[in-house]
């Protein structure tokens, strides 16, 4: 179980109502109001549904992504390069210490500015993820 809940504020309902993020002792979780029973659903199951989501949608594009990257923090060269693709490549890998570690609050904060929403349902299912820029987000 989680210790952190990873998209806390960006987590709605079916219905678009906003999920609560709780602890139960050091455990996260994310709280559905189901017709007035409060679900607890284990935030680790949702924040994996939702980065397993978010590396979909990387995978195919890392180089497109590094060569944004590089721009952004001014450094084009081909090390750099190396890095950020390796680093992408190896996505999947790399999930387990975001879940330990947790997103920046900074982070979450801006991702709840440009309109990134997870709705999941009564049961911690990911229905659909919104991204900005994203058009489909649905979930299969």
């Amino acid at each position: 179980m989680a210790h952190k809940h990873l998209f806390a504020g960006l987590v709605v309902d079916e219905y678009g109502n906003p999920v609560d993020s709780v602890f139960v002792g050091k455990e996260a979780f994310y709280v559905v109001d189901d017709k007035g029973f409060r679900r607890h659903i284990d935030s680790e199951y949702i924040d994996r549904q939702v980065l397993a989501h978010i590396w979909e949608m990387i995978r195919g594009h890392e180089e497109l992504i590094s060569e944004g990257a590089m721009k952004m923090i001014g450094q084009e060269d081909i090390f750099t390069k190396a890095m950020i693709e390796t680093s992408l490549k190896n996505i999947d890998a790399q999930s387990e210490a975001i879940i330990e570690q947790g997103i920046p609050e900074d982070t979450r904060t801006w991702l709840g500015m440009v309109g990134f929403r997870v709705a999941i349902d009564v049961h911690g299912n990911v229905l659909k993820v919104e991204q900005p820029g994203i058009e489909d987000g649905e979930m299969d």
